[in-house]
């Protein structure tokens, strides 16, 4: 890779973008009916802050799990894992990106929103990172709490609070990630038993995590239906998350009973599509209905 493009990949391109498309989905849904042009700039404005302070993040994730990510295969093509970058580089490029963006928010957005969005970075970085990471299976549980941030994030930048229409998507998000990086962990055991991190499938084995996966689901269902419960969407989406939701749920109970690496890995890849899927049934019925 070219100097430029190793330094893009510390941010973790396709992580952020999700970051953002969430944070994004929080904007939309914080503004009744069509944005405003000012309403527009505001959200270009947020995102763009959200996109730098969630690419340091992963940048310093990267400088951190420098030596865990070369024995991994999933990670060891990192530019950190492989030497092509030091960590005065890395920790450097971290820095000026978290203040750029902080900078931004604070100036063009709201207080708020930067003091969360660096509260958001702090979480993931250092709490999750440095200190959860290595020291407890439930890692991705306690440390999921940043990773649901971004939609409360893009609600408070256009409201200038937290308001519980962002509480609940916060919610979703919690619960969502779980069964996604517990059913990646199971295909991926050896790498994470290799790296000595306390991932659930090694510390408690591959039958213990595949029903947990399944019991996630089952309240993650509940937690879909809430937008609905509560009165901020419509059938439309209420149909989506059901049809979505169910078959996650269908997914971990068939992963609970009849385990195999391929199975783990389509279930991964339908946790994207039923949280992608998701969100945008809710951005539809926001302007559909």
């Amino acid at each position: 890779m070219t100097r430029l493009a190793q330094f893009y990949a510390l941010t973790k391109p396709r992580v952020v973008q999700l970051i953002v498309f969430c944070a994004v989905i929080g904007m939309v849904l914080a503004v009744p009916g069509v944005p405003r042009p000012a309403e527009l700039a505001l959200g270009a404005a947020a995102a763009l802050g959200i996109w730098l302070v969630a690419g340091a993040a992963a940048a310093f994730n990267c400088l951190v799990e420098k030596g865990i990510d070369a024995k991994m295969k999933r990670t060891a093509w990192r530019p950190t894992a492989k030497g092509e970058l030091s960590d005065t580089q890395t920790l450097l490029f971290a820095a000026v990106l978290c203040a750029l963006g902080s900078w931004l928010l604070y100036r063009w957005v709201n207080p708020l929103t930067m003091w969360l969005t660096f509260a958001t970075f702090v979480g993931y970085a250092v709490v999750y990172t440095v200190i959860l990471k290595p020291l407890t299976p439930q890692n991705i549980v306690i440390g999921g709490a940043s990773g649901a941030m971004p939609p409360v994030l893009g609600w408070a930048a256009m409201t200038g609070e937290v308001g519980p229409e962002a509480l609940i998507l916060f919610l979703i998000i919690f619960l969502w990630t779980p069964p996604h990086f517990w059913a990646l962990a199971l295909y991926r055991v050896e790498d994470y038993r290799k790296s000595g991190l306390p991932m659930l499938p090694v510390t408690h084995g591959n039958e213990f995590t595949r029903l947990q996966i399944f019991l996630y689901t089952l309240v993650l269902l509940a937690a879909c239906l809430m937008p609905f419960a509560y009165g901020m969407s419509s059938w439309l989406y209420l149909a989506a998350a059901l049809v979505l939701s169910l078959g996650f749920c269908a997914y971990g109970f068939r992963l609970w009973r009849e385990y195999s690496d391929a199975l783990a890995r389509r279930t991964f890849r339908f946790s994207l599509i039923h949280l992608a899927v998701l969100f945008g049934a809710l951005l539809l019925d926001h302007y559909l209905l």
